[in-house]
């Protein structure tokens, strides 16, 4: 058997070895490029981006061990120890491996600015707002009751809606943030202690939450199911229990999800967002007495 077709037959083998190997997770995680699958209207933007930076990648790898290869086996040394002619440069190749690269990050970066536009669109009337905010070390989840005012604006202090319903994680149980399919979602998101980051990874779009202002973000859930979200910034020493859950569900269940909340008690005129009613979480080293202190 000629060398070149043995080392095609063995390479088949190793590849099908490893993928035999693989479960039908493994193996959709591999179709999705390590990716979740896509559960907003504004994942597939990101995960498109992602999956062509794959493809650019391995095509220069491919380029540059296909050459690295292509002059280890041209340019060896012979049997009759002959040292190959030495180049101390070559123009064109020079010019062409100082443009190609330069052209490439030309190509990325126009690509993220596009996506990064998207993500990050605010719309002037998203079809509800929450507020969130983010604290050491869970999460509190605002729905708005009743109508909503899109002429309001988080950053100018006004809350677009005049009453709300909340839940606030602790300790021992992960809070739920439950939203309705096929609506633009409008998060508000706060901090009253350190910088956290709010992200759901089925979203494939995620915000820092800055203590000393209100970045916004927009969201429109595609998928109904049940989604895990984090923080994404090292905020502290319990930074790893700052989890919560996404539920998106029908427009009749989120209706019915506020109706049990206000019929739990948990209403508020203003939404809270901290400061003055920031409450410090117990069980996580802290005093219990301090539980719903203020600051």
């Amino acid at each position: 058997m000629p060398a070149r077709r043995a080392v095609k037959v063995a390479l088949l083998g190793v590849t099908m070895l490893v993928l035999a190997g693989c479960s039908e997770a493994d193996t959709h995680q591999i179709k999705n490029l390590a990716m979740p699958d896509r559960a907003s209207a504004q994942g597939p933007y990101t995960y498109e981006l992602w999956k062509w930076a794959w493809v650019a990648a391995m095509i220069t790898g491919l380029i540059v061990w296909g050459l690295i290869f292509y002059v280890v086996v041209k340019f060896r040394r012979r049997n009759d120890d002959e040292v190959p002619r030495q180049t101390r440069y070559n123009l064109p190749l020079e010019v062409f491996y100082t443009i190609a690269p330069v052209l490439m990050c030309v190509v990325f970066f126009f690509h993220t600015v596009r996506v990064q536009d998207v993500m990050t669109e605010i719309e002037p009337e998203p079809d509800l707002t929450i507020e969130v905010t983010g604290q050491q070390w869970s999460w509190t989840f605002n729905h708005g009751i009743g109508e909503q005012n899109t002429d309001a604006t988080a950053r100018d202090g006004d809350y677009a809606y005049d009453e709300y319903v909340y839940t606030v994680g602790d300790a021992s149980e992960i809070p739920t943030l439950v939203l309705p399919v096929d609506q633009r979602i409008q998060f508000n998101l706060r901090s009253p202690d350190v910088i956290h980051n709010f992200g759901v990874p089925s979203f494939l779009t995620r915000m820092d939450v800055i203590p000393g202002r209100v970045n916004q973000l927009q969201v429109t859930p595609t998928v109904i199911g049940t989604y895990a979200g984090k923080c994404y910034e090292l905020c502290g020493v319990y930074h790893s229990r700052m989890l919560f859950q996404v539920e998106v569900v029908s427009q009749a269940d989120y209706e019915a999800y506020l109706a049990e909340l206000a019929e739990a008690g948990q209403t508020s005129e203003q939404p809270i967002t901290g400061g003055a009613n920031v409450e410090t979480q117990a069980g996580l080293g802290e005093d219990d007495n301090q539980e719903g202190s203020q600051e």
